[in-house]
């Protein structure tokens, strides 16, 4: 019930700070392209492999830091069902290009992030 609890309360927050980062980047850099959902996903990226890398090298007990921070605030965060819907709507709309460079771009990115935030993590923590 602990888990659950924590992946839940950390779930929750995670899908509000998403909500607001989409909110600000449709105010700020307009509908044109799904900018909060890459950001999301690129930020998650990387704060992700940093969550990996200090759990790795500092953390006792890390199981709970784990499931709050990584399975619930991170996955509540980033958002594969938005990246996989706008990229079907951009060919919907027969934008195939929009669609290739919004997918291999989110992925490589993403991807980047990752490894990025596990570097960094390593370099402090290790």
């Amino acid at each position: 019930m602990k888990s659950l609890l924590l992946v839940a309360t950390g779930g929750a927050a995670g899908a509000a700070a998403r909500h607001l980062l989409s909110q600000a980047s449709m105010r700020w850099l307009g509908p044109a392209w799904p900018y909060g959902t890459m950001a999301a996903n690129i930020l998650g990226s990387l704060l992700m492999g940093a969550l990996a890398g200090w759990l790795a090298y500092k953390v006792d007990g890390g199981r709970d830091l784990r499931l709050f921070l990584g399975v619930g605030l991170l996955g509540g965060f980033t958002t594969f069902s938005a990246f996989s819907l706008e990229t079907a709507l951009m060919i919907e709309r027969k934008q195939f290009a929009n669609a290739g460079f919004y997918a291999a771009g989110s992925v490589i990115l993403c991807l980047m992030a990752l490894f990025a935030g596990l570097y960094l993590a390593r370099k402090a923590f290790a």
